[in-house]
């Protein structure tokens, strides 16, 4: 059985909206994920899942959110080759750096040799209920490409 891990932050409960219905999409394809918020979870614990699921929010003008940057300094070294990875986020289209936490993790999982099948995930503010509903394909659409 594949396995699968999901790691986010959340500060006002949209990015954690978002992990949920992913994680929905994840258990409907039949597998369990791991879930567990960023400060409670290590990054050398992605060495034991074979898809790696990470979600941020995007503070200020383009930055990880402060609760994921030890997370991000200790991904450095890691070895993710054989493992797939996707990101998704919560986003505010009133900066310049729209989603730019998405992208920020998109780049370190695939300099650290993950595949990455799906594009980042990004959702205005409060995923809307057809939003919640491209979460969960987002996390069907993940949870299949691991089989």
């Amino acid at each position: 059985m594949k396995t699968i891990i999901l790691v986010y932050a959340s500060m006002t409960g949209n990015t954690r909206e978002m992990a949920d219905a992913i994680v929905e999409g994840i258990r409907s394809a039949g597998i369990e994920p791991e879930v567990k918020e960023v400060l409670d979870c290590s990054a050398s614990d992605l060495a034991d899942y074979d898809g790696i699921v990470l979600g941020a929010y995007t503070w200020g003008d383009g930055e990880l959110p402060d609760e994921f940057l030890d997370f991000y300094e200790e991904m450095e070294g890691l070895d993710l080759r054989g493992k797939k990875a996707a990101v998704f986020g919560s986003c505010d289209s009133g900066y310049e750096k729209v989603g730019a936490a998405v992208d920020i993790l998109l780049e370190k999982v695939t300099a650290l040799g993950a595949d990455v099948p799906l594009n980042g995930l990004k959702v205005e503010l409060s995923p809307s209920a057809q939003e919640k509903e491209t979460c969960r394909e987002f996390g069907r659409s993940f949870a299949q490409s691991l089989m």
